[in-house]
């Protein structure tokens, strides 16, 4: 997948396109069903797949004191985008400037004129240009004049509810990993560096990767069992969220211990996928009943398939 990032950079192909517009965080179920209606409209119609997306998010520049939590950074949305068929994406500086452009002129001007739209697809709530008076309404309303088809995606529906990265969002903040996986559609991950932490977990015989991460997680605090990913292998690991009461410590810190791993993680990249949630985070009266409450914690995330 290309990936273009400013609309001044945008050189469009030969042919025409199909554009799915959206912030897309998460790439969720509903956001795969709005980008694989863009790539089947344009295998259709011998189009170029395009996905024009933001960075940032609008309300971190509208009301970024009710922005929400990302549920992936810039890179992960990109890459999860690649992963449905998309051609290019093109990524757009979410600005006051931009939030500024009337709707209609948004569609002429960026949909159409500059990505060469002559398909359009958007989900059944999506809003955009200025005070997000556009709609789904205006957009069927401007396809006959402009010249284009707009294609509106339904609700996704699971277990009774519309997926939306608020649902999301909601189940992370509850600790309901399963419930977060399939609205997701795949379990739910975070990025990040290995720093240097206190050395603590050595000392308890649980060696411990402090995880510096690309964005805040989330979850509440807790021990969660993971599955880590380094240099491409795969591993168990139980990840402990959280302040570190036992020893008095009140910095939030992301704590792996990656199950019959050794060698230095220092300064490596590590991806954590949070499988389920085993305990929520609580002072022990001792170092020695940590201990043996981590090594209960390991042996559940060894059953763990």
């Amino acid at each position: 997948m290309r990936t273009v990032r400013g609309l001044e950079s945008y050189r469009p192909e030969a042919v025409a396109s199909a554009v799915a517009l959206g912030a897309f965080d998460g790439i969720h179920l509903g956001h795969r069903a709005i980008l694989g209606t863009a790539v089947a409209q344009a295998r259709q119609g011998r189009l170029q797949a395009v996905a024009c997306t933001f960075d940032r998010h609008p309300m971190e520049v509208l009301q970024p004191g009710r922005a929400p939590l990302p549920i992936t950074t810039l890179d992960e949305r990109l890459e999860l985008i690649g992963e449905t068929g998309i051609d290019t994406t093109v990524v757009i500086p979410f600005t006051q400037s931009v939030a500024a452009v009337e709707a209609k002129t948004f569609v002429q001007d960026v949909l159409i004129e500059a990505l060469r739209a002559r398909e359009i697809v958007v989900g059944f709530n999506h809003r955009f240009g200025r005070g997000a008076r556009g709609d789904t309404g205006l957009l069927e309303s401007l396809a006959g004049p402009l010249g284009f088809r707009a294609h509106i995606v339904p609700a996704l529906m699971v277990d009774g509810v519309a997926v939306s990265s608020s649902e999301i969002r909601g189940a992370l903040q509850r600790g309901d990993l399963p419930r977060a996986a399939r609205l997701l559609g795949r379990h739910y991950s975070i990025r990040g560096e290995v720093v240097r932490g206190a050395g603590r977990g050595r000392t308890l015989g649980f060696p411990t990767a402090n995880v510096k991460t690309d964005r805040p997680l989330g979850l509440p605090v807790g021990v969660y069992v993971c599955r880590a990913t380094i240099r491409s292998s795969h591993h168990q690991a139980v990840v402990n969220v959280g302040v570190r009461p036992t020893f008095g410590e009140n910095e939030l810190a992301v704590e792996a211990h990656v199950i019959d791993f050794s060698g230095d993680l220092y300064n490596e990249r590590v991806v954590l996928t949070f499988l389920r949630r085993l305990r929520e985070e609580r002072k022990f009266p001792s170092v020695d009943a940590l201990r043996q409450q981590i090594a209960l914690d390991v042996a559940a995330a060894r059953r763990d398939p």
